[in-house]
C-alpha cells in the first residue's frame, strides 16, 4: 500500500483550473480499485492519496496520468507502508503476500 503526498507548486488558481480533470483522473482509478481515499490537506497546500498497488512502478504510472502531474501543478512523494493493524472494514483493501 502507498501513501502519495501531493504538494502544490503553483498558485491555487492554477490548481482550481485543473481540478475537474484531476477528479476525473481520480474517479478512473477508484473504478479500478487502485485508490482507496484521497483529499486535500488542510491548509490547502496539496493532498493525500492512499493507493493500493502491487509495486511502486504501478503507483508512478498512475501518478503520471494525473493532470496535476502533466501540467506541473504538483510534486509527489510516494511512501510505501505495510498496514498490519486496521479496521475490519478496511480488510478488503489489504493485498496478501504472494506465495
Amino acid at each position: 500500500m502507498y501513501l502519495v503526498y501531493v504538494t502544490y507548486i503553483k498558485e491555487i488558481s492554477e490548481v482550481d483550473a485543473h481540478l475537474v480533470n484531476h477528479r476525473a483522473f481520480l474517479d478512473k482509478y477508484y473504478a479500478t480499485g487502485n485508490l482507496i481515499c484521497s483529499g486535500p490537506r488542510n491548509p490547502r497546500t496539496g493532498g493525500i492519496i492512499i493507493c493500493n498497488a502491487k509495486h511502486i512502478e504501478e503507483v508512478w504510472n498512475i501518478i503520471q496520468q494525473d493532470p496535476f502531474f502533466i501540467n506541473n501543478i504538483a510534486k509527489y512523494e510516494v511512501i510505501e507502508f505495510n498496514p498490519v493493524k486496521y479496521a475490519k472494514d478496511f480488510a478488503p483493501f489489504i493485498q496478501q503476500p504472494e506465495g
